[in-house]
């Protein structure tokens, strides 16, 4: 993930909390909404409105979608001047804030890898963040027998196999919190410890359409509206650059992100529809900030800049030769004694052949033209990058994790008194 310079002082976006009527609905959503006449709204349809007035306001994309607008021409309307663009797919490092100062204790119902070991269901892994990786302690449940310990200086836990749009079985569980696609790591700040979630972007945004919109507007019409936050979100998280260690958070300070919580097919469709599309400026991703009231004069002249465009890979042109075989996951070997260090890989989801979604009426479409309705007047320079890598690469504050890295579950059980203790005090190589 590019490290991304935004051009002048950061303001963070916060929303103010809204003053909200419980409503139940027969297609309840579980969010405390706000009646209006022939559909739901976050706040009165006069005045500014709840937040800070910048970009995209919620309302406004949903009563616009309602008469009929695209999402294409909701962004237009709120982020005058930009351009939507389209990149590859590239992953997220996102900050879980109710995590700080915390071990990170996550189990899963496929199991995990961790430490160059498998942890098969059952089984939980608890990590503590040291200057050169983590300390890591195996045991029985979340709160049971230990059965290993060691330190490691790959401080991340991995679902049994890497990639995008895996099922919920293999996802990442906090103990006794939420679920997560991707990764988790954890990382040191000043001496306190952080959580990360490393996420590739398509994913991480099932999760915050809908903790940022609500999906039973698909049903009243808002169809638009939510491509067009999918749209705005992806850009959002594009452009942050907040922490050595994360580009974003999950709170309404960066985007509500509740890992898998909320997620919605309604909301899941708008970002697959929306499949790498983003705002641009400049040749440099928009910080499309957005909030829930109504927007009287829309203009980019407040929203900050971030990454250039050429940090960031081209979308791949996606076919499927008709004599491939649909993809299918692998069987993995026979679950085996998490102390034993692995010794083989399976094979990951992106070395099998596949095919893609199927989005009928819903896929996106090519864009044509910009939307280039008024100039920025704002000066930006971005710092210039001798070579620009194709694929971008995380920040050496902190250590991403990488296909390379990934621990391999073992083919072979070993019994579990005669496996020693393994500490490995080797310096970080990422």
């Amino acid at each position: 993930m590019p490290k991304g310079h935004l051009h002048r002082r950061r303001r963070r976006r916060r929303l103010l909390t809204l003053s909200l009527a419980a409503l139940t609905l027969a297609t309840s959503t579980g969010a405390l909404l706000y009646a209006w006449p022939g559909g739901i709204k976050f706040s009165a349809a006069t005045g500014p409105g709840p937040g800070h007035g910048r970009g995209l306001s919620q309302n406004g994309a949903y009563s616009r979608a309602q008469d009929g607008s695209t999402a294409e021409s909701i962004l237009a309307h709120y982020y005058p001047g930009a351009t939507l663009t389209e990149i590859a797919p590239v992953p997220v490092r996102v900050r879980l804030m109710a995590q700080d100062d915390s071990t990170l204790d996550v189990e899963s119902d496929a199991g995990l890898l961790v430490a160059g070991r498998r942890v098969i269901p059952g089984q939980a892994a608890h990590l503590t963040p040291t200057p050169t990786g983590a300390d890591v302690v195996i045991t029985t449940g979340c709160d049971g027998e230990v059965l290993w310990e060691g330190s490691t200086d790959d401080p991340w836990v991995y679902p049994i196999y890497e990639g995008a749009a895996r099922p919920a079985e293999e996802h990442l569980r906090l103990c006794g919190g939420s679920e997560y696609r991707g990764t988790l790591g954890v990382a040191l700040e000043d001496g306190a410890y952080r959580t990360i979630n490393y996420v590739d972007i398509e994913d991480y945004l099932q999760g915050v359409v809908p903790a940022e919109m609500v999906p039973n507007w698909a049903d009243q019409g808002g169809t638009e509206a939510l491509r067009a936050q999918a749209i705005a979100a992806r850009s959002y998280a594009l452009a942050e650059s907040r922490y050595p260690y994360a580009e974003t958070c999950d709170t309404t300070d960066c985007q509500a992100y509740p890992g898998t919580d909320k997620e919605d097919p309604r909301t899941t469709e708008a970002v697959q529809s929306t499949l790498g599309r983003i705002l641009s400026l400049d040749g440099c991703v928009l910080r499309a900030e957005y909030f829930a009231g109504d927007s009287g004069s829309p203009t980019i002249d407040n929203l900050e800049l971030g990454p250039a465009l050429s940090e960031f890979p081209s979308p791949a042109p996606q076919f499927v030769d008709p004599q491939l075989p649909v993809y299918s996951d692998p069987a993995l070997p026979a679950e085996s004694d998490p102390t034993a260090p692995t010794d083989s890989a399976p094979p990951l989801p992106d070395q099998i052949p596949w095919e893609p979604l199927d989005l009928g009426d819903q896929s996106p479409q090519p864009v044509t033209e910009s939307i280039d309705l008024i100039s920025n007047s704002h000066e930006y320079n971005h710092p210039s990058t001798p070579e620009a890598s194709i694929k971008p690469t995380a920040p050496s504050a902190t250590n991403a994790p990488s296909t390379a890295a990934t621990p391999a579950p073992p083919l072979t059980p070993f019994p579990l008194q005669t496996q020693p203790s393994v500490t490995v005090t080797t310096s970080n190589s990422h």
